[in-house]
């Protein structure tokens, strides 16, 4: 499954790319699709910023997105980053206290507003102090109108965007008309770009992993992820009433299964069941080995009293493989999941304490005993200890995957 997005250049008055805008678009063909322009918007947040990052689309420029009254109302813009993105408030909503309202604290935040396809209607009036941008189809009105209108606004310091610049000499004029900003076919046209999918049930897992490498667990948002997903639950549920996880307990809730397990281990069982999900219709040698890699490093980090909250050193060995779970390639997966940088860092092959913990558990895999030597020694262990450590890790892998 693909997910295609749009992007049109908005340039300067010097012709220079500042930023680009965001169209979603549901196929090959570049028009949008007959859909709801808040299910658009949706698709373009999940598809393109969860899953890649806006700034990947955009090459770190900031992101002209559209957002509809109701993604407004209900706050979807404020998980974007508001140094990134320009919140571009369509033409057909209508006004409402609770949309002033929405808009108002968008300002506050610190985002930057723009009302897309101006249309100089007195009823906008009300938002134009939150405004920082205009924009103007100048297809819609002649030179002339646009003029006129332009004196009557308020005296701002609104910026105004020309849309659909496709003649020199409309750029030219516009730029007398003290538009400063423009966008069209003079310029360029949407640049398609296709993206592989991650779908809404693997972007809740990930979420849940994101959840799971923070220092403090915020059982909430962990309880209504949860709650959106019955089999995650279920599968909570049992593992907690698996011989694994102590004795047999009566679970009376979401929110008593989440406390009874205990942070460190909720941790360490979230990223385990979210990969085992992520791994459905793999080969299962993919998620032994992961758990693997995570219960080796993780007595490891133990042994050498490393600082345990979050879980870094389980979280490195049961994402090692997670590029190949997602059939991603790895910076792709790691733009996409919230972990500490350490991790991130361990997982690209880079020198810190958690990659050489990963390295020690492939060595053992491969059986290359002469590196495995000089290794731990680096990390001052003994090979027969680590040997020791990697059965104990199988052992437990093997258990754990017994149980579910």
């Amino acid at each position: 499954m693909y997910s295609y997005i749009a992007r049109q250049p908005i340039l300067d008055i010097n012709k220079n790319v500042i930023a680009y805008e965001l169209l979603f678009r549901d196929g090959k063909s570049n028009s949008f699709p007959n859909i709801d322009p808040n299910l658009a918007t949706s698709n373009i947040l999940t598809n393109n910023h969860l899953t890649l990052g806006v700034e990947q689309v955009t090459g770190d420029l900031p992101a002209y997105i559209n957002f509809h009254a109701i993604t407004l109302i209900r706050r979807f813009p404020n998980f974007l980053d508001p140094k990134k993105v320009v919140i571009e408030i369509l033409e057909d909503l209508e006004i409402s206290n609770k949309l002033v309202e929405a808009v108002k604290q968008l300002k506050e935040k610190g985002y930057t507003l723009a009302l897309d396809d101006f249309d100089f209607d007195p009823k906008w009036d009300v938002l134009l102090p939150y405004i920082d941008i205009i924009k103007v189809d100048v297809l819609v009105f002649s030179l002339l109108e646009i003029s006129k209108f332009i004196r009557r606004l308020p005296d701002t310091n609104v910026t105004l965007l020309a849309e659909k610049v496709e003649t020199l000499e409309q750029y030219e004029k516009l730029k007398m008309l003290g538009f400063t900003l423009f966008q069209g076919y003079f310029f360029a046209k949407p640049e398609m770009l296709k993206q592989r999918k991650i779908t809404t049930t693997k972007q809740n897992i990930l979420d849940l992993i994101g959840q799971a490498s923070k220092a403090e667990l915020d059982n909430e948002v962990i309880g209504d992820i949860f709650s959106l997903d019955p089999g995650l639950t279920y599968k909570l549920l049992r593992f907690i009433n698996s011989p694994t996880y102590g004795n047999n307990q009566e679970i009376t809730s979401l929110r008593h299964a989440l406390i009874y397990i205990g942070e460190l281990e909720l941790k360490k069982f979230i990223t385990l069941l979210a990969l085992s999900d992520l791994n459905a219709g793999k080969c299962d040698e993919i998620m032994r080995l992961s758990l693997i890699r995570a219960k080796f490093c993780e007595l490891i980090s133990q042994t050498k009293l490393d600082e345990e909250n979050p879980p870094k050193a389980f979280l490195t060995g049961i994402l090692s493989l997670i590029d190949g779970v997602l059939d991603h390639d790895l910076e792709y997966v790691l733009n996409a999941l919230p972990i500490h940088p350490e991790i991130k860092s361990a997982l690209r092959n880079e020198d810190n304490y958690l990659n050489d913990y990963l390295t020690l558990a492939k060595l053992i895999e491969k059986g290359c005993w002469q590196e495995c030597e000089a290794l731990t020694n680096k990390i001052d262990l003994t090979t027969d200890y680590c040997f020791e450590t990697y059965q104990e890790s199988l052992a437990w892998a093997d258990g754990m995957l017994s149980d579910q």
